[in-house]
């Protein structure tokens, strides 16, 4: 029998609470969902477990999920991005099993996700893929009663195509993290200013005049460093893809490999999904007293192991700030062990964001409920009239009006005949 939940202090949840209302607020499209869901019901019967980051946009897409009809369980998918406020409300106040606590070993991230799993999945929702990954190789036995699940994020996509392209597997995931209206708004503007949130909390750094390194120009590289210029650092770009670098040349920024940006960085970021994309040699190279940190899924992208290797001793500088000695004296200091900076470090991204984000995994769930007999064992993307629907809606929320096609015009964009 699965333990009924494990969080920190279920005597925080009254703060919890006071802080999912605040993000409901600004999360309207996930509101009118929610109403919806209360009144059909179109989850019902599914069992729901949601390895996510648990914070309180989270919270409200778990809230709209029960409202629906689900049995809803949730674990977190990054050790140290919970709220443990949050997680608490969730239990006092709504009834969802929580396993989640900030700063977690791995050994116990692994084991609350085992505990989740224990209620039996009809249906998972990831960040990062790692309960789909457990479910395939040790968990077998849950895939005939799971119907299908929902990504989140770029790093769990990658995951999830590179199962499917082997062919192992067995059901059906919508990659919300392909939607516009998630990658385009989410990993842009709030990747941009959260993670720039957590290095400035972790550190009270100034950012005017610095070399901001950002390793990766995708969605979220883009908004790191639209935010990293705004606030006047001086932004160079790392890239393997020609057409991304080229796009961060034309935008603006220099461009150049690590190897040669790690001896002129002051702080460095990694948005880029692929592993030790900073490792010995960079870190060799490295200013005295640069600022390395990661907002990409795991914290591999960073090879804390040989820096680990090359440091004469370390120690904590600051909350969730390791400084690393290197023999000659020089140092580097690491943010939030080389995880998620924008929720180690700081809240994650804004509500007004995630709402568009969550919007889109409340209604894929539904799709899937609706639509999972005829899904093969593929990675989809959103229904591009979820997608656009969402945008419609969020623009409303915003008092924006889009402007009309006159029948004279659709005539126009819809025939062959009229030239110039």
């Amino acid at each position: 029998m699965a333990k009924s939940y494990d969080i920190k202090d279920i005597k925080l949840a009254a703060e919890g609470k006071r802080k999912m209302e605040w993000a409901e607020r600004n999360m309207p499209v996930l509101r009118l969902i929610r109403e919806d869901f209360k009144k059909n019901k179109p989850l019902k019967g599914q069992t729901a477990v949601a390895c996510l980051h648990v914070t309180t946009e989270t919270a409200n897409l778990l809230w709209t999920l029960k409202e629906g009809g689900a049995n809803v369980i949730t674990c977190a998918s990054n050790p140290l991005s919970t709220q443990d406020d949050v997680a608490a409300a969730l239990v006092k106040y709504y009834d969802i099993p929580v396993y989640a606590i900030k700063g977690e070993s791995n050994k116990v991230y692994y084991s609350h996700i085992l505990s989740a799993l224990e209620h039996k999945p009809t249906m998972t929702m990831d960040d990062g893929a790692d309960t789909v990954s457990i479910i395939h190789k040790t968990h077998r036995k849950l895939i005939d009663n799971i119907i299908g699940g929902t990504e989140e994020t770029t790093t769990g996509v990658i995951r999830l195509k590179a199962m499917e392209k082997d062919g192992v597997l067995e059901y059906p995931i919508i990659a919300v993290n392909e939607a516009m209206t998630k990658h385009f708004f989410d990993n842009r503007y709030g990747t941009g200013q959260s993670t720039l949130d957590g290095i400035i909390r972790a550190t009270n750094v100034l950012l005017a005049g610095q070399n901001f390194v950002v390793a990766g120009y995708g969605w979220c590289g883009k908004g790191l460093a639209m935010r990293a210029s705004g606030m006047g650092a001086n932004v160079i770009v790392t890239e393997i893809d020609p057409i991304k670098a080229l796009e961060a040349k034309m935008d603006g920024y220099l461009v150049m490999p690590m190897s040669q940006a790690a001896a002129i960085g002051n702080i460095f970021c990694t948005v880029t999904g692929d592993i030790h994309v900073i490792r010995k040699e960079h870190f060799m190279k490295m200013k005295d007293g640069a600022i390395v940190a990661n907002s990409g899924h795991f914290n591999v992208e960073i090879d804390l192991l040989a820096l680990e290797k090359l440091a004469v001793s370390k120690k904590e500088v600051r909350n969730l700030v390791m400084e690393y000695k290197l023999s000659g004296g020089k140092r580097i200091c690491v943010l939030a062990d080389g995880r998620l900076v924008n929720l180690a470090t700081a809240e994650g991204h804004p509500s007004m964001v995630m709402d568009m984000s969550f919007a889109n995994q409340a209604k894929s769930a539904e799709y899937m409920v609706k639509n999972h007999a005829n899904l093969e064992k593929k990675v989809y993307n959103v229904p591009e009239d979820i997608d656009r629907k969402i945008a419609e809606i969020k623009l409303k929320s915003m008092g924006v009006e889009l402007e009309k096609l006159t029948p004279e015009q659709d005539k126009y964009l819809n025939s062959w005949q009229e030239g110039t």
